[in-house]
């Protein structure tokens, strides 16, 4: 297979957290920079020139994070041929290299994938457009992003087990799990007023036993306890 005529020599480097997320900001289609990172790369041209960014870091959706998978967050690219597989193939390698098991990535509705199939990914799932991403513990502007169907991607070292079902992306508990809570003093189902999470505890006499048994000396006697 001959490489197309406007194809270039890249080399992959190590980016900074600050220069990669100023690429995504000013070349990143409908995605701000993330919050967080593990690690950042950048591609070249043999003069130097900087061609496109990938972040990684930690998966998004809280059912993935198992220590051993990373999510490749962010590629933004000006449009050169081969970057993006270049930059997927590369964090990749670098997961793997780090000790990681997995890679996954979400591409949208409408992209072909064409990239992340020439470095070895594959489709795991469709994924349903979702109204919205905000929630009562963790408030979310709108991204752009909603009423958009999306497609998981997966890159795994041959031993590592298949994923868990996505569940809930926006690290919420479902109703149903809400109402499973118990204290863990009495056992008690606690129940969550209005729309936020439920406390810990059932009471605050349950939150001041188990404080006071946390912070109880070794060798000093209680009332409870025979002198």
């Amino acid at each position: 297979m001959t490489a197309p005529p406007n194809a270039q020599r890249l080399h992959i480097r190590p980016m900074k957290w600050k220069a990669a997320c100023a690429y995504v900001t000013a070349h990143h289609r409908h995605h701000d920079p993330p919050r967080g990172h593990q690690f950042s790369l950048g591609v070249h041209t043999d003069d130097g020139r900087l061609v496109g960014v990938a972040i990684v870091g930690r998966p998004v959706n809280r059912n993935f994070d198992n220590g051993l998978t990373v999510e490749v967050t962010r590629v933004a690219t000006d449009g050169t041929v081969n970057a993006c597989s270049a930059l997927y193939g590369a964090a990749w390698r670098t997961a793997r290299s780090a000790g990681y098991g997995r890679a996954i990535t979400y591409t949208q509705d409408g992209e072909s994938g064409a990239s992340l199939r020439a470095a070895g990914w594959r489709k795991v799932a469709d994924l349903p457009a979702r109204p919205g991403w905000d929630s009562p513990s963790r408030p979310r502007d709108p991204l752009g992003t909603e009423h958009v169907a999306r497609a998981l991607r997966e890159i795994t070292t041959h031993r590592t087990p298949p994923l868990p079902a996505p569940g809930d992306e926006t690290g919420d508990e479902t109703p149903a799990a809400r109402r499973r809570k118990r204290c863990p003093e009495c056992q008690q189902p606690i129940t969550a007023a209005g729309t936020g999470r439920p406390p810990r505890y059932c009471s605050p006499a349950c939150r001041q036993r188990a404080y006071r048994r946390r912070t109880r000396q070794p060798n000093r006697p209680t009332k409870r306890d025979p002198a």
